[in-house]
């Protein structure tokens, strides 16, 4: 089972955390044919499933998280359910394009291969993807963010983080592979939501928990010399896809 590390902050989650370009769903549908049905995988509060339900008759959008998918918006088309990645309710040779959003690297990869070739029909789509590390125009605010990110909560982050860094090309993927494309999340953030951003970090949350104090608040201090005012400033999230084709 994967791990829960979102529930405590799922509100902030859905506030803050990024969406998906719009030219990472065309690339993926590229190779789907028949668009029936399409289960997104530890959906979070949705917001890769409701693109997808632009695409597809049916959505079925799972999370372990039931706080998580409290925050979902609801859509005609999908179906939110609370279901780990390894098992599920589906029936065998259900789907026909499977998504997994900036969370792949939290699963036990041969249980979710399993289910997969269980409930994908023949020549389904297997599409995972994260983005890693934020990056800004400015290099002042970038030295900040690196060194908070590397020193200040380092330590704290998971060990799953590395696939992440490694942008997924260390997790196993057990799927006949397809041509794969690197996009970038492209956000503007004024100085409280970019704050907002941080808060939802996992590490931030394991950070806190060890020490009855939040770093982000230290950090905010630095970010107000270098970013004064309530201007918005551009980031960008480089985001990686690794795409397959499931073969019976």
């Amino acid at each position: 089972m994967a791990k829960d590390l979102f529930s405590n902050q799922a509100s902030l989650y859905a506030q803050y955390r990024p969406g998906y370009p719009h030219e990472l769903y065309e690339y993926i549908l590229q190779q789907v044919t028949n668009r029936q049905l399409a289960w997104d995988c530890a959906t979070g509060n949705g917001q890769a499933a409701v693109e997808l339900a632009n695409y597809f008759e049916q959505v079925m959008a799972t999370d372990i998280s039931e706080k998580q998918l409290q925050q979902a918006q609801p859509h005609e088309k999908i179906t939110y359910l609370v279901s780990t990645a390894e098992q599920t309710p589906f029936n065998d040779n259900s789907f026909d394009c499977i998504t997994v959003a900036q969370a792949y690297h939290w699963f036990r990869f041969g249980a979710f291969e399993k289910e997969v070739q269980r409930i994908a029909r023949p020549g389904a789509i297997v599409a995972i993807w994260g983005y890693s590390l934020v990056v800004c125009e400015d290099e002042a605010m970038n030295a900040l963010i690196n060194t908070f990110y590397r020193e200040t909560v380092g330590p704290y982050w998971d060990k799953e983080r590395k696939y992440v860094d490694d942008h997924y090309t260390t997790v196993p993927f057990p799927y006949e592979p397809l041509p794969s494309k690197d996009f970038k999340i492209q956000v503007q953030y004024n100085r409280q939501q970019f704050i907002g951003y941080l808060n939802t970090w996992s590490s931030v949350q394991h950070f806190i928990k060890a020490h009855q104090y939040n770093p982000v608040d230290e950090l905010t201090a630095a970010i107000e010399q270098v970013w004064p005012g309530d201007s918005f400033k551009s980031f960008y999230f480089p985001l990686f896809l690794k795409l397959g084709r499931v073969m019976k």
